[in-house]
């Protein structure tokens, strides 16, 4: 479609725009009178720039009919009025408060406005509150006039009747339009009582006059086919956007911005007087706004005169300030791990094809093709994203490998040869000569397993090599032993050793003389050696030897006839005599003793101390110190 035949739609488009979408016509405040505020419950009667009034100052809380004060809160009247504060809610905030007289006077505000733009329409704007709780017998009416300087009526507006509120004060605003004639910039209002003031009638207070300029509805758009009151971008990446609107016949348009809670500010340059501006986005994140602002042609330039359209609001986002890391370099055979730091969303590429959309992503028994260059695009939650790269770096895995020994005999050494990089370390150190090389020499104690880590300087591998150690032959016969002839032991044999065989000798009466702890029944006293021989040819012949004594048997007649016939006259006890260290001792029937013997070197003749001890039962008590006691009566007999 040709562009002359595209305006008109275009125009017609933001017609229906600013109709759908209320957009207001007002342009910003140019006069604004707020009486100011403090921390004083009064600010004093009206300043010269803010105004006059017909009525007299009163500096009580609760001025006196046809007075007027100045103050932030009407609390101090009692029950009587409603406890009123500022329509703007500032705290401290002032507020004008009449209390009308009982004969109507010319007026209770006046002030003149200077600089405004001739054939201009303003709106007239002010909030009024009935400020009576209980009856009233004449409301609030009032006339708002706006005049010349001569005193000749521009414009004047009649509230009608502000009903008095029941429960609390309410704030009403009144508002009209007006249009000032040509050749017509200053202007006085004038608010005028329409109804009679007493006790109680028409009592009022009033806040926040503003004058506004109002001209023809104009809506503004980023796009000029659709409603589009918002667009967002990101600061490193400018985007260019047309904003556009309607101009009215007889009007001019002027583009405004404003970064933020600033002030609005004129855009210049071509087009920032047409239907449509192109704009670039800033590269500073923030909230930036833009309308238009219309004005009869030739008031462009005042902002007195200006009316604006809708606002347009453009959001910069800042890209994240986001960071990626990896354990790089990387061993391969381990886990590559790759991270990033805070986003909404994120988007890896890589070596051999790699890709991955969470925050920190790995790979596994990673290759030398995963080295090189990933990069991550990560996006925030204003939906700008930065792309983060990142190198990385995979090292070859050394092959460590050792050499397996031969056992090795108890006392000996081996030499271990480990290969496959250029440091090395051992593990257990004991028994090595250095365990920092690759071939210390091994003097291990006991059977180790020995493991050497091999590192070619930035990665490492190990391997294991077991030191058998053959034990030297050890030979233990055991505890000596002892028994009386016609018993037998068993010898508690035990060895010690690698791989050993043992026999006794001599063989002479056991059971079997390859067998570590046979039964030896032998008739005298023997000794026994046991033999242990290493089968490995590790150190010499062990030996061990174990002594069984074995005692004589003892035979204890049970009489003697010590009469002197040369006929078993004494207590002939067998082999007792072998017992050197025996003890005999020998009671008579009261338990006193009657004979004593260490060894038994001469039997006993049945004597005590010389004299010849009566015929009758002794009891005995032989202790052979070998463990065995025996114990018994003989007789003696004459």
């Amino acid at each position: 479609m040709e562009a002359k035949k595209l305006l008109p739609l275009i125009s017609f488009f933001l017609i229906v725009l600013a109709r759908k979408t209320n957009a207001q016509s007002l342009g910003d405040p140019v006069v604004s009178i707020t009486f100011g505020s403090g921390t004083s419950t009064h600010s004093g009667a009206l300043p010269a720039d803010s105004g006059s009034t017909s009525y007299p100052y009163s500096s009580a809380d609760f001025p006196s009919d046809g007075y007027y004060t100045i103050e932030n809160t009407t609390a101090g009247a009692g029950n009587v009025w409603w406890s009123a504060t500022d329509h703007t809610g500032n705290t401290g905030g002032y507020m004008m408060v009449v209390n009308a007289s009982r004969s109507l006077t010319d007026y209770f505000y006046k002030r003149t406005i200077t600089g405004l733009c001739s054939n201009t329409t303003y709106q007239f704007s002010a909030w009024v509150v009935n400020l009576l709780r209980s009856n009233d017998i004449s409301p609030p009416n009032i006339t708002f006039a706006i005049e010349k300087t001569d005193g000749t009526t521009i414009q004047s507006f009649n509230t009608g009747t502000i009903a008095r509120t029941s429960g609390s004060y309410k704030w009403v605003q009144e508002s009209f339009n007006f249009t000032l004639p040509a050749g017509v910039g200053d202007v006085v209002i004038k608010m005028i009582n329409n109804s009679a003031g007493g006790a109680p009638a028409n009592d009022l207070a009033i806040d926040d006059i503003v004058f506004r300029p109002y001209g023809p509805v104009i809506a503004a758009s980023f796009s000029s086919s659709s409603s589009t009151l918002t667009a967002s971008a990101c600061s490193d990446v400018p985007q260019t956007y047309t904003l556009n609107t309607t101009i009215p016949s007889g009007y001019t348009v002027l583009w405004q911005y404003k970064n933020g809670s600033g002030a609005w500010t004129d855009l210049t340059g071509a087009g920032s007087t047409g239907s449509s501006y192109q704009i670039t986005s800033p590269t500073v994140a923030g909230t930036y706004y833009y309308r238009a602002v219309t004005a009869q042609a030739g008031n462009i330039n005042s902002a007195l005169c200006r009316s604006a359209s809708n606002v347009l609001t453009l959001t910069v986002g800042a890209p994240p300030s986001s960071t990626a890391t990896a354990n790089t370099p990387v061993c391969a055979g381990t886990t590559l791990t790759l991270s990033a730091s805070t986003g909404v969303s994120y988007q890896w590429t890589g070596p051999n094809g790699f890709t991955s959309a969470i925050q920190n992503p790995t790979i596994s028994n990673v290759t030398a093709a995963a080295a090189g260059t990933y990069s991550v695009t990560i996006k925030s939650s204003s939906n700008c994203e930065v792309v983060v790269p990142l190198q990385v770096v995979v090292n070859a895995q050394p092959v460590a490998a050792v050499d397996a020994v031969e056992p090795i005999c108890e006392g000996n050494s081996v030499t271990l040869n480990a290969s496959g990089g250029s440091t090395y370390s051992w593990s257990p150190t004991t028994g090595l000569s250095d365990a920092n090389i690759a071939n210390p020499v091994a003097s291990p104690t006991d059977t180790t397993l020995y493991t050497v880590t091999v590192s070619n300087g930035t990665c490492t591998s190990t391997a294991n090599v077991q030191v058998n150690v053959l034990k030297k032959p050890v030979a233990s016969a055991g505890p000596d032993k002892h028994i009386t002839q016609g018993q037998s032991t068993t010898l508690n044999g035990s060895t010690k050793g690698t791989n050993v065989s043992y026999y006794w000798t001599p063989t002479d009466y056991l059971s079997s003389s390859l067998e570590l702890k046979p039964t030896a029944s032998p008739m005298e006293d023997i000794t026994y050696t046991l033999h242990v021989v290493s089968n490995s040819g590790c150190g010499d012949e062990a030996t061990d030897e174990v002594f069984v004594r074995v005692y004589k048997k003892v035979v204890i007649p049970n009489t003697f006839t010590p009469n002197g016939d040369g006929v078993n006259d004494t207590w002939a006890i067998e082999a007792l005599d072998t017992y050197p260290t025996s003890t005999t001792q020998v009671f008579n029937r009261y338990g006193a003793l009657v004979f004593k013997s260490t060894g038994y070197p001469q039997a006993w003749d049945g004597k005590y101390g010389g004299r010849v001890i009566p015929s009758g039962t002794y009891y005995y008590v032989i202790d052979l110190k070998n463990g065995n006691v025996m114990s018994g009566w003989v007789m003696v007999a004459r």
